[in-house]
């Protein structure tokens, strides 16, 4: 396999629009800087496939990157810190080492996802990710939808897969009539904001939109067929093909930890030019707090700016940050999980995919560390991805640690990678 090493004065992980505003910003400095990015192009979730195309901003920003001299390094995921100024990333190709001065993360967010009795049967999936299949190609036309759980992406998701064809029988959101009330007077100032959401209303307009809901458990044989709701204290069972769940984001911050980066509150902590608490790394758009794209390119253009010495050009997006500091504050207050939330899991539901954990093992523990070391929860391929925030809303846990690789990695590379580092090793003896 192939084995190769990119160096870079700047370099830049996540190509979604904080790394994509990164890059820009810092690209009249003149100096080598790269993105490298686990998707096939650039765009990041919220930017992905079509969107790129018929999003207004999306397209003017790709735009304005592919006229810089900027080194793309797509469908590469980096996995590990080989050594300080190392990041080692995997591609179909082999392995890659990539050698910085300087390091933004632009790690971007994930969906949280809450397990209960049938959220691991076939059709039942995130929001985010049903609507990234519908965009690979997935048909969607004429099949009965229901879109679940807390955040603004519901509505965005329901939009979409109307759009393409999908009956969206209904978005229960957990979150309750007063605090989207609430939510939509603190954005009122915020004309672009506004306009989203009249925009989404309107495409959305026969679809009902039912608040403090959320889905209790999913029905089928072999696959989903109906999802049972929770309402105003009662149960209602809905009968569809695709259920699409998600209970806002969660930050990827692995990397972070794993270079050391000190955390707040589950996010990396940063100062005003976006710095971590370690030197020459910054980090921009969701890992510091969510926030939406417009936050995201702000952040994006500070670090960028910052970290080719242009502080003062920087600090002209101070106001603006600030502005967009607001929503994301209001967006933590107005989609927090309700408590009951706690009680849709039963003693049988799975909650570690991976390993196959069920929620009434995990309840026996008193950590997370005690319950991978009893019952191997976390340590499946996606690394406590998707169990790990459930566990932490669900039992009070905070995992205490991130290990290399952050990602699933082929062995055959990790066998190469030792290879040659022996190699290295032997010729200097």
């Amino acid at each position: 396999m192939v084995s190769a090493r990119k160096q870079f004065d700047l370099l830049i992980v996540g190509g979604g629009p904080a790394g994509i505003a990164a890059a820009v910003s810092a690209a009249q400095s003149g100096k080598r800087i790269g993105i490298v990015d686990d998707n096939p192009a650039l765009g990041g979730q919220i930017w992905r496939g079509e969107t790129a195309q018929s999003d207004p901003e999306a397209s003017a920003w790709l735009t304005r990157l592919h006229a810089q001299h900027v080194e793309l390094c797509s469908g590469m995921r980096v996995f590990d810190v080989s050594a300080p100024g190392i990041l080692r990333a995997e591609s179909s190709e082999g392995t890659y080492e990539f050698e910085y001065g300087k390091l933004i993360l632009a790690t971007g967010a994930r969906e949280r996802f809450l397990p209960f009795p049938g959220w691991t049967l076939p059709n039942v999936m995130g929001a985010g990710a049903l609507q990234a299949l519908v965009k690979s190609g997935l048909p969607i036309s004429g099949k009965r939808v229901v879109v679940a759980g807390t955040g603004p992406l519901l509505l965005a998701v329901a939009a979409y897969l109307k759009n393409h064809g999908a009956k969206v029988v209904a978005i229960y959101e957990q979150a309750s009539r007063a605090a989207l009330a609430k939510f939509a007077l603190k954005i009122a100032g915020q004309k672009s904001k506004v306009a989203q959401a009249f925009s989404l209303r309107r495409e959305l307009e026969d679809v009902p939109l039912i608040t403090g809901a959320w889905p209790m458990a999913a029905k089928g044989s072999g696959v989903v067929q109906s999802v049972l709701i929770s309402r105003g204290g009662k149960h209602e069972e809905i009968a569809c093909d695709f259920l699409a769940c998600g209970f806002h984001l969660v930050p990827n911050t692995e990397l972070a930890v794993l270079l050391g980066c000190r955390l707040q509150d589950g996010f990396v902590q940063v100062d005003e030019l976006q710095q971590t608490s370690q030197t020459n790394v910054f980090c921009a758009g969701e890992p510091t707090g969510i926030g939406g794209v417009e936050l995201s390119l702000i952040e994006g253009q500070i670090a960028g700016l910052a970290a080719i010495g242009k502080e003062d050009e920087a600090q002209d997006l101070f106001t603006s940050r600030r502005k967009m500091d607001s929503f994301a504050e209001a967006l933590d207050r107005t989609f927090a999980l309700r408590p009951e939330l706690k009680a849709i899991a039963s003693a049988e539901t799975i909650v570690c995919r991976c390993e196959d954990v069920k929620y009434g093992q995990l309840a026996q523990q008193q950590s997370w560390r005690a319950a991978k070391l009893h019952t191997r929860c976390g340590m499946g391929p996606c690394q406590g991805r998707v169990c790990g925030p459930a566990t932490e809303f669900l039992l009070g846990w905070t995992p205490e640690s991130v290990r290399p690789p952050i990602f699933p990695v082929a062995l055959e590379n990790l066998i190469s990678e030792a290879h040659q580092q022996e190699k290295q090793h032997t010729s200097v003896m």
